[in-house]
């Protein structure tokens, strides 16, 4: 009758044991995909900040052209710039019309990268937290493992307490409620 006993309890801890080591490869499989979503995520950011630089640079660029051409302007210049006011004007205004454009194209970029760095702060919580709940279920492993070598009860319980830890990281990854 004993040894029945026995048998059922180790038939117990292989089967948790095993179904310990299904959780570790799903959530391992979780770190995975939440740590690259947060690499390509920094990698699109960094594109979208470098768009965004190389527009301020254009805009900039013009804004020194309108502001030499406004200069040469006041400064009265010869007969021939006053003949040719009519097409100063119209560049002027094409200068002052691209700078608003790439305002308006650096403020949308800007959101975008913003958006970015919000996703892959999300992204790399997610992998932390899945990282976590991965580090309890291997310590449950461990011990459920001890357990069955050394045909201790106790360390299987302590074992099965243990992947209560993964499960509270493994739903506040998924949740993000800690």
């Amino acid at each position: 009758m004993g040894e029945s006993k026995q048998d059922r309890w180790m038939t117990w801890v292989a089967l948790s044991t095993a179904i310990l080591a299904v959780l570790a490869a799903v959530t391992t499989l979780y770190i995975g995909k939440y740590s690259s979503r947060a690499i390509l995520m920094q990698g699109q950011e960094t594109n979208q900040w470098s768009y965004y630089q190389s527009k301020s640079i254009k805009s900039y660029l013009y804004e020194i052209q309108a502001e030499n051409m406004e200069m040469e302007q006041t400064e009265g210049g010869s007969k021939n710039q006053k003949a040719n006011s009519g097409r100063f004007e119209q560049a002027l205004n094409r200068y002052k019309t691209t700078i608003k454009r790439y305002d308006k194209e650096k403020a949308e970029i800007k959101a975008k990268a913003e958006e970015m760095s919000k996703q892959k702060v999300l992204a790399q919580d997610r992998a932390g937290n899945y990282g976590y709940s991965l580090i309890f279920l291997q310590i449950a492993l461990m011990l459920s493992s001890i357990a069955a070598l050394t045909k201790k009860k106790p360390l299987w319980y302590l074992g099965m307490a243990t992947s209560i830890g993964w499960l509270f990281f493994f739903l506040d990854a998924i949740y993000l409620f800690y």
